[in-house]
């Protein structure tokens, strides 16, 4: 993660006495996806580049708190691991947290994106800044995803087609609810 941590994180999930509890934030699918996809590819690009400087422009003042340089520190796990991002730009983003409006005013949302063999997972947090929001908060990590197929087991001799006498018969008849020998 990015930035100072997620504020909500920070809380527990009981509502204190007082303290207004997140509401559903009012953002339509395509703006969801401008932010999500504009963020995690602009992440995606600074750990391809090394350059982390339009990253860091693109967020909030709190964010831009933390220099180019030290971004490239807090994401260089990502970046010298060569992970690849840039399923967000076509895949349907499949959200676990729904857009909400956090009790400081922040927009919070989490989910994935089901790419294989690795989805994308992520958390994003934007602060609003002029009638916009820009990116407060990012975390981002891979994760198996998509149909596994099985281990191959050990290579079994196929014997070639019309080797030997043909397949008996099953031994049974099963229909639904009847077992015939």
């Amino acid at each position: 993660m990015a930035g100072p941590p997620f504020p909500a994180h920070a809380q527990t999930k009981e509502k204190r006495v007082g303290q207004k509890a997140a509401q559903a934030a009012d953002i339509d699918r395509n703006g969801v996806l401008i932010l999500t996809r504009s963020a995690l590819l602009a992440l995606d690009q600074a750990n391809k580049t090394g350059n982390y400087t339009v990253l860091r422009d693109l967020g909030s003042p709190n964010f831009q708190a933390n220099s180019a340089a030290s971004l490239g520190d807090i994401f260089a796990s990502q970046r010298n691991q060569g992970l690849d991002f840039s399923a967000v730009a076509v895949l349907e983003p499949q959200l676990t947290l729904l857009p909400q409006i956090e009790p400081n005013g922040m927009l919070h949302m989490a989910g994935f994106f089901p790419s294989a063999p690795l989805k994308v997972n992520f958390e994003l947090l934007f602060e609003p800044v002029n009638r916009q929001w820009k990116i407060y908060g990012v975390s981002v990590n891979l994760t198996p995803g998509g149909p596994q197929a099985p281990e191959t087991p050990a290579a079994v001799p196929v014997k070639p087609a019309g080797s030997g006498p043909p397949p008996k018969a099953p031994s049974l008849v099963v229909e639904p609810g009847k077992v015939k020998p």
